[in-house]
């Protein structure tokens, strides 16, 4: 029976490399279990989140300062680019006041 266990665990990490994956184990704090296993979640999708958590991860990690311009750059790939508001206000005089 060991065989068999042994012969569909190697099939199934032969699909997972075949997908590019890898499993791993990791040793942390039991606290931590729920917030490893979602990060290591989303890093397995490999869409635009998995590449903007890896990103955030190995800057902090790096120990590096933020680069200036991050507001500049969260504005470029807000959904409001190209939108074309008309932003303008009208010029009032005010209102009188009587002091």
């Amino acid at each position: 029976m060991s065989t068999q266990r042994n012969q569909a665990i190697r099939n199934y990490r032969t699909r997972l490399g075949e997908r590019g994956m890898a499993r791993f184990e990791v040793l942390g704090r039991e606290a931590d279990r729920d917030l490893i296993r979602s990060i290591a979640r989303r890093l397995s999708d490999d869409g635009p989140d998995a590449v903007r958590l890896r990103e955030t991860v190995i800057k902090t990690l790096s120990g590096e300062p933020p680069k200036k311009g991050g507001i500049l750059e969260a504005f470029r790939r807000s959904p409001m680019v190209g939108a074309d508001l008309d932003l303008t206000r009208p010029i009032e005089d005010g209102r009188k006041v009587d002091l």
